[in-house]
């Protein structure tokens, strides 16, 4: 029998560390970084400790194969949403998935996960025909649209996007300039209800057992793959956040979908 991978999750309370739990309980070795604690995880598997101090990161990395970073603040989970204050974005979005990086470096590592976000493209919707695809009125369906992919221009229109673009590259700068390989899940909608939403989620839902799917693709990849970025969405039949490139190099296949 293969050794279970040994992974390692920051934010496992969050909504989407609680979407994943499930399947990553089941298929590996699970540990959790947490400032508060983890229900139902033995205490020899969780590390109290906070991604902002560098210091407190170490025990908790040592001996792990993969670590999936998932703390951030500013997205669903946060109080007050993509509108979080800035002082605590830069503590946990910026110098938190820098000090996960470096210390996944320095301990040996193999790969690093990042949880990215579909805010760093959200300025696509300000526009048509995309604003159209969001509305949460009965409008038309444009007849055709460009699908944003992974390279396509980022357009954040707040500062956790801004955050979460920061990350990509310095995954890419990890990637580059060390063994480590960083993976960049561009999660979507992804709620604490395993349902689409109006408006929206109708073009970027994405269910949970295709993110579940996705992750453990991320998880398992090959090693050649040293630095990607992935859209997290199922196939919505108004999406325009491209994940062909999940599919071709992953393997991804959607279940789900908003027909």
């Amino acid at each position: 029998m293969a050794k279970k991978i040994k992974l390692l999750v920051t934010g496992l309370n969050g909504v989407v560390g609680r979407a994943l739990r499930p399947a990553l309980e089941d298929r590996y070795d699970l540990s959790a970084l947490s400032r508060s604690g983890v229900e139902d995880l033995p205490n020899d598997h969780i590390s109290l400790a906070d991604i902002s101090d560098i210091e407190s990161l170490r025990t908790a990395f040592n001996g792990i194969d993969v670590v999936l970073n998932l703390a951030a603040d500013g997205g669903m989970s946060s109080e007050n949403g993509m509108n979080a204050g800035w002082e605590s974005m830069l503590k946990n979005n910026i110098v938190g998935t820098y000090n996960v990086l470096e210390v996944a470096k320095q301990v040996g590592v193999s790969r690093v996960i990042l949880a990215s976000s579909g805010a760093t493209s959200n300025g696509y919707e300000l526009e048509e025909p995309y604003k159209s695809l969001v509305s949460t009125d009965n409008v038309p369906i444009p007849k055709s649209w460009k699908m944003i992919t992974e390279f396509s221009e980022p357009k954040p229109v707040t500062l956790y996007g801004v955050t979460k673009l920061f990350g990509e590259d310095l995954g890419r700068y990890y990637a580059l300039t060390s063994h480590l390989s960083v993976i960049n899940l561009r999660i979507s909608s992804c709620g604490p209800v395993d349902e689409p939403s109006p408006g929206r989620a109708q073009a970027n839902w994405s269910s949970y057992r295709d993110l579940q799917q996705l992750t453990i693709k991320c998880i398992e990849a090959p090693s050649e793959i040293k630095f990607d970025i992935f859209w997290a969405t199922s196939d919505n039949r108004k999406l325009f956040r491209d994940n062909s490139r999940a599919k071709k190099v992953l393997g991804y296949k959607p279940e789900d979908g908003v027909r």
